[in-house]
């Protein structure tokens, strides 16, 4: 694998200019005096509670993601790049989700297989023909973005459904203003602050047309037992609107309406956070006791926005995130601001010929997989694992998708043994309303806490840092 790009110092010793203040503050800081506020923060994120769950963990139920107290640091310019890709790119995500479920002019041009849609289990038929309020499918995505060298940014993954991690970016950010205000002083950092009132205003502004001015906002969640618990009610304290289950919600003449002690009051917009198969069990499962019986009729009237809509599960199946570059060509008419990642789609005979001779060479990702869940690094695995996915890959080639193993950049971070550079990604939120798409600078970074490791996902044991984009 290629040496990676370290966005401190480059490819050599060469101190990169957005990171020369913190150098020089690393080199005044004492390390005993970092690690104290290392501690610190530990004990910070304990006493708020911010947990994750780990399905499947007999040993620990909820867990502290860990949190590194270097920030990651971008410059404006690049921060500008990023911003102009990543619009595009969800504009292009919103064309192709209303276009599959009405025209398919995609389909017709033959830029996509049609099997790749039709027989997709996230493919919702209910939606066929089903218009949703102002045309928006995705109106806040998680875009997974790496690094490989200065000058490009690279798209790992797209998030349509329910893209989690904002409550880490708005935390992280209070915890560093807290415990480094001297870091700050010496710095011109973009404010993330504003992502509740911009995501508040977003959905708002995505009300049905049957809504009275002041619309009402409610956030579904499924429960205290999800694991993203923390961050639905946080995000419903932030946004100062009702955190409501399947059961406070009720349906009446293709209306919703939600329990209080002052009776029932109309629902306009529900920012939901359970997937779409336990939403309505009159539509979907019928043993979903998560949803609201009716939903998906006041839906169908349009008397109801869901954000994101149902359906959006298509855009983030992996083996339609490699056919991107071609969607933001044909909606768009433009060349791509941000790249791919080389994909090889196994369903195709010769993709799947060349992933099986370069097995350890490569990592193979479920397409409907997330979380880290479910994946192949080859040059990390050993020969018995290769064997059981070549298995996997004969039998099922149409699951998987294949890329190369990418040096993703490093940051200094944190360790045992004091600073040491350690990979990273990160998922910028975009939030797009009628008539316009806001992305507070910054994001969520994740960061691969074991030495050489490239899985930067909280169930796979990496942690988070603070992103810190300069103003001009």
């Amino acid at each position: 694998m290629a040496v990676a790009f370290d966005e401190m110092n480059g490819l050599g010793e060469d101190l990169r200019p957005a990171y020369q203040e913190l150098s020089r503050w690393l080199k005044e800081t004492p390390p005993d005096a970092l690690e104290y506020r290392r501690q610190e923060a530990e004990l910070l994120f304990r006493r708020i509670g911010i947990t994750f769950a780990v399905y499947g963990d007999a040993e620990a139920q909820e867990r502290l993601i860990p949190f590194d107290v270097i920030p990651r640091i971008m410059s404006a310019t690049e921060w500008t790049l990023l911003e102009k890709g990543l619009k595009q790119r969800v504009l292009a995500l919103n064309m192709f989700l209303k276009d599959i479920y009405h025209g398919r002019d995609i389909l017709r041009a033959n830029v996509i297989p049609e099997d790749l849609i039709f027989q997709n289990p996230v493919f919702r038929p209910e939606m066929n023909g089903q218009d949703v309020p102002h045309d928006i499918y995705v109106h806040i995505a998680g875009i997974d973005i790496i690094r490989t060298d200065p000058d490009n940014f690279i798209v790992l993954e797209d998030n349509a459904r329910t893209p989690s991690g904002v409550s880490y970016m708005l935390e992280n950010r209070e915890i560093m203003m807290r415990l480094f205000p001297d870091l700050f002083a010496r710095h011109r950092v973009a404010p993330v602050e504003r992502y509740p009132d911009e995501l508040l205003s977003a959905l708002r502004s995505v009300a049905p047309h049957s809504a009275s001015a002041e619309p009402t906002v409610a956030l579904m969640t499924p429960g205290v037992y999800n694991s993203a618990y923390y961050e639905h009610s946080f995000l419903a304290d932030k946004l100062g609107i009702e955190l409501v289950e399947g059961r406070d919600l009720i349906v009446k003449n293709d209306e919703v309406f939600m329990r209080t002690t002052e009776g029932l009051k109309r629902v306009d917009v529900i920012y939901r956070r359970v997937d779409d198969d336990f939403l309505d069990p009159l539509t979907f499962r019928p043993d979903s006791a998560l949803g609201v019986p009716g939903l998906m009729s006041a839906y169908a009237a349009g008397n109801i926005t869901l954000a994101n809509a149902v359906g959006t599960g298509i855009a983030d199946d992996k083996a339609i995130y490699s056919y991107m570059p071609d969607i933001v060509k044909f909606y768009l008419s433009e060349e791509p601001i941000l790249k791919n990642v080389q994909t090889w789609r196994c369903r195709e005979a010769q993709d799947l010929s060349y992933v099986l001779d370069n097995l350890a060479d490569l990592v193979v990702k479920e397409v409907h997989g997330s979380g880290g869940y479910g994946m192949l690094i080859g040059p990390a695995a050993t020969k018995a694992t290769i064997e059981a996915f070549r298995d996997k890959l004969k039998r099922e080639p149409e699951s998987f998708i294949a890329q190369p193993t990418l040096a993703l950049s490093t940051c200094p971070t944190c360790t045992d043994k004091g600073l040491a550079p350690r990979h990273v990604d990160l998922r910028p939120f975009v939030l797009t309303g009628s008539s316009h798409t806001t992305i507070v600078p910054g994001g969520l970074t994740r960061v691969a806490l074991k030495e050489g490791s490239l899985v930067v996902n909280s169930s796979q044991g990496g942690g988070t840092k603070d992103t810190w984009i300069l103003s001009e």
